[in-house]
């Protein structure tokens, strides 16, 4: 694969950057009050972000857009047509709530922010503001600036998503989190080609896994809205409004904790066989350390090993399950029936970059009970072929892999089965494998949306509009 060279300066950081020494978090979903004053906030904030070279020492700051806010701004709906038919049409609609499996509690008529209903409804989302602070102090000071000129531009604040990193990385579950994270071709020389990624992946502008360029907003230059001069050229004519840029997948979930480690523990002898339980669920131990390397128990301390495969190590599951969450939504080079190479080239067309962090805040229920979960949020040039591929085709399925009746065991089950069919996770072992029958669902959706998460010249050129 030929290398491409990434025009870090015209792109916002956290698509290249996971801003891991940035501890505390503050997402901020605005509403456009008067599109020619926030147009001029635009073009002040722009000063302010954060992009791929910035070194992220006390604040990073990040901005991105739903197909509504683009509207609100002013861009025309003829551009508006030229975006993605999944961003466009928003994580709610019919068909994406079955493709997403969203339904029951974690349909959207029952979300908090981003539904079909409501004061925080998905028409009133126009701008998610990311606000990354090196402690709780800093972000505080920073986002008293930041309100400030908000309210000076008449932008409403619809609400305040807050997160805080704990030092260990571990999600709400109790396991280290975000290992697995492709690299872009191009920006790691020293990775492994198998976790090496295409730009075109999660970059707009350059050369996908296929060795074409992803879909993209072109605009035309004539007749002219805004200043097209900011954005750049791919043929006589026509600007591509997105290059650089990408498409962000934000979306709110609730991780039921104690429901899910009672269900390890009704289905487990001793507390022992509970903890390996709930690790094969996983694919990997609390620690961070991958089944595959570390079968029998967890070594300790925080493992952040990466670097393993299944088709020479654990092709039957034996060690990792199959249908194990981290399995099934990065089958690395074991993809169905191919060999390992060609598993490794089929399953990099289907990565995403994950950004999410944990949050821990009141119950609305019960303000003495702490609701946990993660503000899950990914970047992908193709929601089609990589987000929803991944929650439909790989989560989701039950038949995953030769599975029969096994669902995602952390995100794919559902609340509501149908009658007479249970859901279960199966443990391959050696001579029988073990299935758990009854898996229950351990997760609720609370929120969601998708944004464009714009370059530099892409900005400056919203403020021309």
């Amino acid at each position: 694969m030929s290398m491409e060279t990434i025009e870090k300066q015209d792109i916002q950081g956290l698509v290249l950057k996971a801003y891991g020494r940035m501890c505390n978090t503050r997402y901020s979903l605005l509403r456009v009050n008067d599109a020619a004053l926030a147009r001029v906030w635009l073009s002040r904030l722009i000063l302010e972000l954060a992009d791929g070279d910035h070194p992220a020492v006390h604040t990073c700051l990040n901005v991105a857009f739903t197909a509504e806010g683009l509207v609100a701004i002013g861009l025309s709906k003829q551009n508006l047509r030229q975006f993605s038919r999944e961003f466009r049409e928003g994580m709610t609609e019919t068909h994406r709530r079955r493709i997403l499996g969203d339904h029951g509690d974690s349909s959207p008529e029952h979300w908090r922010w981003g539904g079909t209903s409501g004061t925080a409804s998905a028409s009133e989302i126009h701008i998610l503001l990311l606000v990354f602070a090196r402690n709780e102090a800093v972000l505080r000071d920073y986002w008293a600036q930041l309100e400030t000129t908000i309210a000076q531009h008449k932008l409403s604040i619809v609400t305040n998503l807050e997160t805080v990193r704990s030092k260990e990385n571990k999600e709400p579950f109790g396991f280290r989190d975000g290992l697995s994270q492709p690299q872009i071709c191009g920006l790691h020389p020293q990775t492994n080609p198998d976790e090496t990624v295409a730009p075109g992946e999660f970059l707009l502008g350059y050369k996908n896994e296929y060795g074409v360029l992803p879909e993209s907003p072109i605009i035309p230059a004539v007749p002219q809205q805004g200043d097209v001069s900011v954005l750049p050229s791919i043929a006589p004519g026509l600007k591509d409004l997105g290059r650089n840029g990408s498409y962000l997948v934000f979306r709110q979930i609730e991780q039921h904790v104690e429901k899910f480690w009672n269900f390890a523990k009704r289905n487990s002898s001793s507390e022992h066989a509970a903890r390996r339980l709930a690790s094969k669920m996983v694919g990997r131990w609390p620690s961070g350390a991958p089944l595959t390397l570390y079968p029998d128990s967890d070594p300790g301390d925080q493992h952040a090993t990466n670097d393993f495969g299944y088709a020479s190590q654990d092709q039957e599951g034996v060690r990792c399950p199959i249908g194990s969450h981290i399995r099934r939504s990065n089958p690395r080079d074991v993809f169905e029936q191919n060999g390992a190479a060609h598993s490794i080239r089929l399953t990099k067309k289907h990565r995403i970059l994950r950004r999410g962090r944990p949050y821990c805040q009141p119950s609305e229920h019960d303000p003495n009970v702490q609701e946990t979960g993660i503000h899950f949020l990914c970047f992908n040039a193709d929601f089609s072929h990589q987000f929803e591929f991944i929650q439909h085709s790989w989560c989701n399925y039950p038949q995953f892999d030769h599975l029969y009746n096994d669902p995602d065991p952390l995100i794919g089950a559902s609340a509501n089965p149908t009658p007479g069919l249970t859901q279960d996770f199966t443990v391959q072992g050696c001579p029988v494998n073990q299935h758990v029958h009854g898996l229950e669902r351990f997760v609720t959706i609370r929120g969601g949306a998708y944004f464009f998460f714009p370059s530099f010249n892409a900005i400056r050129y919203f403020a021309s509009l």
